[in-house]
């Protein structure tokens, strides 16, 4: 297995939570690079479903060491809570959990200014403040989780920074401002739940990494929505690619040897933002019912289209995946016909490749290539062999068309064995 790079290719929500889970089995670290408690990774054990934010989703496994790496923006409260949480449902965190002391700290100020923001701007976040945390990282005043282990630094740079998110609630938004001595005293109470995760996550990892260890790093959302790379400004606030994982947990991109791209069957996108293949209809909510389609994370629903080859191509492009795992198969059993984006039109241009400006993306029209689809059940099929003839059919065809061989095939919710 050696070093595996897990990335979402698409807009996120593609199932890696689930691929993950089954691929920790044989990892001996599990780490998370990117992202925040904006994400949602949800596994189902037997009858039990577990929908992760921030841990690694190695954690549902014994014995496996998991990292939060410092690409990872914190909310203390949000991760003691899933401990907590996990604990009363019998697993135990123990020293398996690794946290960098260079991963910043969403603060109060953070989701407070996002939520006023998303106001006016209709982004799509989720109104957890990661987006702010970022911000305050990329100006070098942000809060680390180094510094939570030093009380007086600690005030000191909460101090500057409520300065100036009170005078932007105040005077800007028209909102309460924060009080320094709650903050202070409620992230020193956190900080005495977390100060014994707290480390040099590099060093462990790239340690293991030198002694033959496997490695998986998680990556959340989707290469869509990364920063520099998705649909800009619908993204989120880091780098979901591969590149993001040697940033993200402070490795050489030379110790990755493989890059699994995360495939839905179909796509779906939450919040904001151009989607060309969104299905309107009563079809594209006939989907969403089937496949439940609701973030893990804020529980909105998804918007539902076809698989889009453009923007997967362009996918496979930036990460250069060397396998794809396609899952949700089974929510397009029993469709006539199943479509797949080939081009978009846009005054009277034809668009192959994935464009980047907004406003092609947001008006284009797609142009579809149509397939038999299948009436057999795809649930619980474990040999290729035995999938419906048009469902290898589809197979083969996305295939064929990102040049990329799909390695792992998943239907249904339930965990893969």
């Amino acid at each position: 297995m050696s070093t595996v790079v897990v990335v979402g290719a698409q807009w996120g929500d593609e199932g890696k939570g689930k691929v993950v889970d089954v691929l920790t089995e044989k990892a001996d670290v599990v780490a998370r690079y990117q992202g925040g408690n904006n994400a949602g990774h949800t596994v189902v054990i037997k009858t039990e479903k577990y929908i992760l934010h921030l841990l690694p989703s190695g954690i549902l496994h014994k014995g496996k060491k998991c990292i939060i790496g410092n690409g990872v923006v914190i909310d203390p409260a949000a991760l003691i809570a899933e401990i907590d949480k996990l604990g009363e449902r019998g697993i135990k965190i123990g020293k398996n959990l690794f946290i960098s002391k260079s991963s910043h700290i969403i603060m109060p100020y953070h989701i407070a200014l996002e939520r006023e923001c998303e106001k006016n701007k209709k982004i799509g976040t989720t109104g957890r403040g990661i987006g702010p945390a970022y911000t305050d990282k990329i100006a070098r005043h942000g809060i680390r989780a180094v510094d939570l282990l030093n009380p007086n630094l600690f005030r000191e740079k909460l101090k500057a920074n409520l300065k100036t998110a009170n005078y932007l609630l105040e005077n800007l938004y028209k909102a309460a401002p924060l009080s320094e001595k709650d903050i202070f005293q409620e992230y020193m109470k956190y900080a005495e739940r977390l100060s014994g995760y707290i480390a040099d996550t590099d060093i462990i990892i790239n340690k293991e990494i030198d002694s033959g260890k496997n490695i998986l790093l998680e990556g959340a959302q989707g290469t869509l929505l990364d920063i520099d790379h998705g649909t800009y400004p619908f993204v989120t606030s880091s780098n979901t690619t591969a590149g993001g994982a040697c940033t993200g947990v402070g490795i050489s991109p030379l110790k990755i040897k493989r890059i699994l791209g995360i495939v839905k069957a179909y796509t779906t996108r939450v919040g904001g933002g151009p989607f060309p293949t969104e299905i309107k209809d009563e079809l594209g909510e006939a989907i969403r019912q089937k496949g439940g389609e609701y973030g893990a994370t804020t529980g909105r629903p998804r918007r539902c289209g076809w698989l889009d080859a453009v923007a997967l191509k362009y996918s496979v492009r930036l990460n250069k995946f060397t396998g794809l795992a396609l899952t949700k198969l089974d929510i397009l059993d029993g469709l006539d016909k199943i479509k797949i984006c080939m081009s978009y039109k846009y005054n009277g241009k034809v668009y192959e490749d994935f464009p980047r400006e907004i406003e092609v993306l947001e008006n284009c029209e797609p142009a579809y290539e149509e397939i038999n689809g299948w009436k057999e059940s795809t649930i619980g099929v474990k040999k290729f062999e035995k999938l419906p003839a048009n469902a290898k059919k589809y197979i083969r065809k996305i295939q064929d068309i990102l040049k990329t061989k799909i390695q792992i095939i998943s239907t249904g919710e339930k965990r893969m064995r």
